[in-house]
């Protein structure tokens, strides 16, 4: 099928449904802000208890980590990011779903060939574009800081 560009944003636009912009804005919103309140009551709660400023700053993002792989196990996370959008992408919990979901989708083909294999699916770009951005920013921090 031969189809010119004009036609295909035609047919994209026939097939997207429209989208409420500040609606989509706010749920995104509150959703991340719902995860960061949610990360500061931990910090708050692991405090209380007793521990030490690094203790709560390493127990802070594990738990979130954790809560966020459970609830993509659980095929709870989609359903928060279908609604929510761009707020399940707060940094931490993002990130920990764009792992766990490919290895959770492919863990019937076994460990090596399903999970290890698409482990970093979806996040293995951002690892290695971040990875080459620090190094070039890196490179010019340190370019600068000669003169």
């Amino acid at each position: 099928m031969n189809v010119s560009k004009n036609e295909y944003a035609k047919m994209v636009k026939k097939a997207s449904p429209p989208s409420n912009l500040l609606k989509d804005s706010l749920k995104a919103f509150l959703v991340g802000g719902i995860i960061c309140v949610i990360g500061e009551l931990l910090s708050k709660l692991y405090a209380g208890l007793g521990l030490g400023a690094n203790q709560v700053a390493m127990l802070v993002p594990v738990t979130l980590i954790f809560l966020s792989i459970l609830l993509t196990a659980l095929g709870v996370y989609d359903i928060i990011a279908r609604q929510a959008g761009a707020g399940t992408l707060v940094p931490i919990t993002g990130f920990a779903n764009a792992v766990a979901s490919p290895a959770i989708e492919y863990k019937t083909e076994g460990f090596v060939m399903g999970v290890g294999a698409n482990l970093f699916k979806i996040a293995g770009p951002v690892i290695a574009y971040g990875t080459v951005a620090s190094v070039v920013y890196g490179v010019i921090y340190y370019i600068i800081t000669l003169f």
